[in-house]
């Protein structure tokens, strides 16, 4: 994934002129119009622009951006209620543009997995390396979280594997590397890991009682 070659949606608040003044309705719209020629200069693929509601998880889902882009001006917690639940199950780089400088505000944006907050950045220029380091950063961090997965998951496979092995010694009288020997058998005759051969023996040992 090269940043040239992002589908990019946009999250932003929509305000009808009835609704809001004037003045509120013209930054809106600048600041839409400003995002938009940063994102088109630089090359990338705007697949949406969708308002922060109900239907954005589903949207999200469907369309299957590579980045999120949110424009929140203001309501900006009401909009990451959304983006955490649209990227739930599959995590995404996301930056914010804000002109607010609440430092509530920009904790909860990180929490929910904000990679890039942007405060009164929004520049057409300032788009594409902000975007860049908004990748790299989230790069980063899902390697991190790759391999914490990684070790946990091994810590839980090796756990199963001296239960078993605890267990093949109580009721097999074997040593401890004759239980390790057994279980690494069993697992080469079948096919298996050795954790899924350990875990096996735990089941059958629970079934019985």
């Amino acid at each position: 994934m090269t940043t040239r070659n992002l589908r990019i949606v946009v999250v932003n608040a929509i305000i009808h002129a009835g609704n809001e003044d004037d003045e509120a309705v013209h930054a809106q719209v600048e600041r839409a119009r400003i995002l938009r020629i940063g994102l088109l200069e630089a090359g990338y693929d705007i697949v949406a622009s969708l308002p922060p509601d109900m239907y954005l998880p589903d949207r999200i889902a469907q369309l299957q951006p590579d980045m999120i882009i949110v424009d929140a001006e203001s309501d900006a917690r009401d909009v990451l209620e959304h983006i955490v639940i649209a990227t739930r199950d599959e995590r995404r780089p996301i930056v914010m543009f804000t002109e607010s400088e609440d430092t509530a505000s920009m904790e909860a944006a990180v929490a929910a997995g904000v990679s890039a907050y942007i405060v009164a950045g929004l520049q057409s220029d300032r788009i594409k390396p902000v975007l860049n380091v908004a990748l790299a950063r989230f790069k980063r961090e899902q390697k991190l979280l790759d391999e914490l997965s990684d070790t946990k998951s091994k810590l839980a496979e090796r756990k199963i594997i001296e239960r078993a092995k605890g267990l093949l010694m109580e009721r097999q009288h074997f040593s401890e590397e004759q239980a390790y020997q057994k279980l690494r058998s069993m697992a080469m005759s079948k096919n298996l890991k050795l954790s899924e051969v350990a875990q096996r023996i735990l089941d059958v040992e629970d079934l019985l009682g």
